[in-house]
């Protein structure tokens, strides 16, 4: 065990942000939320998953909804607990400590502000290893783990909870309850015992964040090519660099929907290039050839900064490099495929690895 304060705070926040894929929501407010309960409540014990009891009772906290959404509604500081009482309440159990259930911006600072606020410890795992933009979207499903109960309230102070058949209708009905509450809510789902998410569970990914934001933060203090120095320590596969050229983007069903198109620059000069994403960056293609595909990740970062650009805050002529990540290892096996690959998301491609693609490979 150890404790997150504020400056480790700001180095998550940053990796995660990477690793959301564009998606999870602009960590900007989540961090001050996170800050500031850390302050006003003392900074947050996080454990190493293979500490936690078998038996223990875990709970994952995040925000549901659309990221442009996230960002201007927000929250009023009382989710948290009526989160606990709903959970503690219906199932009787005293919880052991919190989980985030993916590394996205927002979801990655949220859970750290209701650790903090509740006197929780946080479990150093999640459910991706990125962000996804549905709520079957994680390992958990794939282990046979079911998303309810579920509780959801939103900043006015109504509540819920749900019980479904299977994880794909919790999606569905959770959905329409965030687009009748505005278009964002905060939820707890698949709460599990400690043997759980030692089994299914992506570990260290609060650490993986952290080194990543660390790493983002010095890259140019260390000898060598920024650039490359950047692809080495997050070990990226390099897709494109270039000037987004025209942004198209919508908010339909409580998720963000768009396409950047890139103009390249440098080496690029001469090329196009586009990104499709809901919520979540899911195809990248360079002159009309697929280069990366779900679920791998592919991220936006700023050529000179190498700070990630979420989805909402792309904009016309910022000029990005365009990378490529690997997924987590058990989105490979074909039930991963099945649940996040390019063809639930109706492209009609297969999935390639990203080191495969990247490299011209089909």
């Amino acid at each position: 065990m150890r404790t997150i304060g504020i400056r480790e705070l700001e180095d998550i926040a940053l990796g995660a942000t990477l690793l959301g894929a564009g998606g999870g929501g602009d960590p900007y407010i989540g961090k001050l939320m996170a800050m500031s309960a850390i302050k006003q409540h003392g900074p947050v014990n996080l454990i190493d998953p293979d500490d936690v009891p078998d038996d223990a009772f875990v709970v994952p906290f995040a925000m549901m909804g659309a990221p442009t959404v996230l960002q201007e509604k927000g929250i009023n500081g009382g989710e948290f607990q009526r989160l606990y009482d709903i959970v503690s309440t219906f199932y009787g159990k005293k919880i052991y400590g919190l989980m985030p259930m993916e590394a996205g911006g927002f979801n990655s600072m949220f859970p750290f502000a209701a650790a903090a606020k509740l006197g929780l410890p946080l479990v150093d795992a999640d459910g991706m290893g990125r962000a996804f933009p549905e709520l079957q979207m994680v390992t958990f499903t794939i282990g046979g783990v079911s998303a309810t109960p579920m509780g959801l309230t939103d900043e006015k102070g109504n509540s819920a909870i749900f019980k479904t058949i299977t994880n794909k209708w919790t999606e569905e009905l959770a959905r329409a309850v965030t687009l009748s509450c505005g278009g964002a809510v905060s939820v707890t789902l698949y709460c599990m015992d400690g043997k759980t998410v030692k089994t299914y569970g992506v570990k260290k990914i609060v650490t993986r964040s952290e080194a990543l934001g660390k790493a983002i933060r010095n890259v140019k203090q260390q000898e060598g090519v920024p650039e490359e120095n950047f692809l080495a320590a997050s070990e990226g596969y390099k897709l494109f660099r270039g000037k987004i050229s025209d942004i198209l983007r919508e908010v339909k069903g409580a998720f963000n929907f768009g396409k950047a198109v890139l103009e390249g620059i440098g080496e690029y000069k001469g090329q196009t290039a586009a990104v499709e994403f809901q919520n979540e960056n899911l195809v990248a293609t360079v002159n009309g050839t697929i280069r990366a595909t779900t679920p791998d990740l592919i991220c936006l970062v700023d050529t000179e900064t190498f700070i990630p650009v979420p989805t909402d805050a792309i904009k016309y002529g910022k000029r990005v490099l365009v990378v490529g990540l690997k997924c987590y290892e058990t989105w490979r096996l074909p039930q991963g495929i099945e649940l996040v690959g390019p063809r639930y998301f109706g492209y009609d491609t297969d999935y390639i690895p990203v080191e495969i693609r990247s490299k011209g490979g089909v």
